[in-house]
């Protein structure tokens, strides 16, 4: 599939205009089951998949998370966190915590649309949200909560032939997920499985 300029025109119609209702946990079910059930309701939270614009062609923008974090430390994620009291919804939230770790500009981002809610097997409610991305600056990361930030071709992660799996055991139980690996890193679990969707999104692959 080749992406248009307007890129927002391109994905008119296979993302969501608004962001998607949060459903009753009751009837959530998590990308991988813990041993034992959750005892709060999941936390709300939002994560930017940036387009970024490049004179090659749109990138899709990742984080290396800092090794010193209690919480997926060292692990490859798309930016975002929990969506705060002050924020006005999960685009703000996105938007503010790229600008937290990476200096993405608010300015910079025009928000295409959102992608179905993702729930983790952490007790996270994840609303991806998909921005086009024109950088007034370059992307620097916040030491305390990025140790990197790099950008994959979005050309490359629309080739179907780009992912692997990656396995893993919790609790004497094994699962998988999606993998790609780019220049050394190896984007795998959540941030891999929400990439995949986007892709199969995009394609059209997926209903919207």
């Amino acid at each position: 599939m080749t992406l248009e300029l307007d890129i927002a025109q391109s994905l008119a119609g296979r993302l969501l205009a608004e962001p998607p209702a949060l459903e009753p946990a009751r009837e959530l079910v998590p990308d991988w089951q813990p041993l034992r059930p959750f005892e709060r309701p999941p936390v709300p939270a939002a994560v930017l998949i940036a387009l970024v614009r490049r004179p090659e062609g749109h990138t899709v923008l990742y984080t290396e998370r800092s090794p010193d974090l209690r919480s997926h430390s060292g692990q490859v994620a798309f930016p975002g966190g929990k969506i705060d009291g002050v924020d006005a919804g999960p685009a703000a939230a996105a938007l503010r915590e790229a600008n937290e770790e990476v200096g993405l500009a608010t300015d910079d981002a025009r928000i295409l649309g959102y992608m179905p809610t993702y729930f983790t097997g952490t007790n996270y409610l994840i609303v991806p949200v998909v921005a086009e991305v024109l950088p007034s600056g370059p992307f620097v990361p916040n030491p305390g909560e990025v140790h990197s930030v790099f950008e994959v071709p979005l050309m490359r992660i629309l080739d179907a032939g780009s992912y692997g799996r990656f396995r893993i055991s919790r609790g004497g139980k094994e699962h998988s997920t999606w993998q790609i690996d780019h220049d050394g890193h190896v984007i795998w679990g959540i941030t891999a499985n929400l990439t995949r969707l986007f892709r199969d999104r995009v394609v059209g692959e997926v209903a919207a």
